[in-house]
């Protein structure tokens, strides 16, 4: 029990910036296992200024509090709450005594934070939404900078995701509240700028505005859930906000004409790589002669297990190296898998390969392939519809399937989403139910259960896309753990 009486004088605490949060942890732990209360302490923030002195931590104290909390607090600490220092350290004070306090949805503190977390996650998704950047000279002085207006502490917090996405090229990104910079092999986070030191334009602006009128689709308009996920106050920052109040006012005749035009058939282009690829004759595949991965493969030209060959360019197979310990196995091919006749390549397949990076699973060192092998799709337009495949259709390839596991030999194998669950398992699985386990099938091939990444990109919400996201890296990390056993 602490004694009731104990009352310490009053610290100052100062932080090197708005986002120290390894200064705050630091300080934190020192006050609360010296059981300094949250209302004897003073945070704020003095870059440069000289630290007042803090007490050491006792010899032999430890502070125990749950794990999850440093993930929550170090999200929170972005937020532009002037108060947020004061609130996370009550937090943590009273996780001593209320282990249990981050799953109490009602209480007001949890409420408070999980609402801190919302907004920051919020906008880190428009930070990556609609940053612009606007290129400035040429040459050797090339460069591009981009203005963006946060209202939350989160250059520093999002700058790796630019690293990522525009590693090729140099560039600023420049808020009120901090800069980041890129020169190409080193990131440097300085001070915040003014919007008239970032450029107002450049010549690749009509080129966006082109892009942009081109993909947008009048049927799918929903002006308020469009000015839900693009507030206007970003539309004096993006070059395509001049198009828009034309485009929503001519939205409902542009949809209307696209209903009146019946479906037509693929591009030209589409029979022409189809001839390339499909033999004039069914091929006499030597299906049970494969001994080898690229000998399958070949075999696997020439499938006519089930009608989907028909419309599809090409059979997509499977890519990895022959020894892989892990399968990763999806739903089927999609219209970019299709032409280019490689798995996992579009959209999707995308975000499973950022996924993977920053769960440091080495993608060359893993099997990618998929339940279906060919593209099942229905013509709308110009486009081609992903059309789910049925029962049938995914008995039909699993021959493929077991030749593939059989060859490689793995030890592990991932089932992204219903579709591969039920090819492996040889049953419909409830994929959210069953997420996150292994199942041990009669061969004893372990088969661990997730989602397909395909599921993050249909999620609107910004938290909630971001949330499963993290989930989704969590699997990955898990897996990766499972390949090591």
């Amino acid at each position: 029990m602490r004694p009731a009486e104990l009352h310490l004088a009053r610290y100052r605490v100062r932080l090197d910036g708005e986002t120290d949060f390894a200064g705050w942890r630091d300080a934190a732990r020192r006050l609360a296992l010296n059981e300094v209360r949250p209302e004897d302490v003073d945070w704020h923030v003095a870059p440069g200024s000289d630290q007042a002195e803090l007490p050491e931590v006792p010899a032999g104290a430890q502070l125990v509090v749950p794990r999850d909390f440093v993930g929550h607090a170090e999200t929170a600490f972005c937020h532009s709450d002037p108060g947020r220092f004061a609130f996370l350290y009550r937090m943590l004070w009273r996780l001593r005594d209320e282990p249990k306090l981050l799953e109490i949805a009602s209480d007001p503190d949890t409420r408070r934070l999980e609402a801190m977390e919302k907004a920051v996650r919020r906008d880190s998704h428009k930070m990556h939404a609609f940053v612009r950047f606007r290129k400035i000279g040429d040459g050797a002085d090339e460069r591009y900078v981009a203005w963006f207006e946060p209202d939350h502490f989160i250059v520093e917090r999002n700058a790796d995701f630019f690293v990522r996405r525009f590693t090729g090229m140099r560039w600023t990104i420049l808020t009120p509240h901090a800069s980041a910079d890129w020169d190409g092999e080193r990131l440097a986070i300085g001070p915040g700028a003014a919007k008239g030191d970032a450029p107002d334009q450049d010549d690749t602006e009509a080129l966006w505005r082109t892009y942009f009128e081109n993909i947008f689709n009048p049927a799918r308009l929903k002006v308020k859930a469009m000015q839900k996920e693009m507030p206007k106050k970003y539309w004096r920052n993006l070059p395509e906000a001049s198009l828009i109040p034309d485009m929503i006012a001519g939205a409902d005749k542009a949809a209307k004409d696209m209903i009146a035009k019946m479906p037509t058939t693929p591009a030209p282009h589409h029979a022409k790589v189809q001839a390339r690829h499909w033999p004039k004759q069914p091929a006499e595949a030597p299906e049970d002669d494969a001994s080898t991965i690229a000998e399958l493969r070949e075999a696997a030209k020439g499938c006519r297990r089930c009608p989907l060959w028909r419309d599809a360019t090409q059979t997509v197979f499977g890519e990895g190296p022959d020894n892989a310990k892990v399968i990763f196995v999806g739903e089927q091919p999609g219209d970019q898998e299709d032409l280019a006749g490689k798995p996992f390549i579009g959209p999707a397949g995308k975000v499973f390969d950022a996924i993977l990076d920053d769960a440091g699973v080495d993608r060359q060192k893993v099997y990618v392939t998929n339940a279906v092998k060919h593209f099942k799709f229905e013509p709308r337009g110009k486009r081609r519809i992903h059309s789910k495949p049925n029962s049938g259709e995914i008995q039909a390839c699993r021959w493929w399937i077991d030749q593939e596991f059989e060859l490689i030999k793995p030890n592990l194998a991932v089932a992204l989403g219903a579709t591969a669950a039920m090819s492996l398992l040889g049953k419909a699985i409830p994929v959210t139910k069953m997420r996150g386990q292994v199942i041990e099938r009669e061969d004893g091939l372990r088969v661990f259960i997730t989602i397909h990444p395909s599921f993050i990109l249909r999620i609107r919400e910004p938290a909630d896309k971001e949330a499963e996201r993290e989930r989704f890296l969590q699997d990955m990390k898990l897996v990766k753990r499972l390949m090591a056993a």
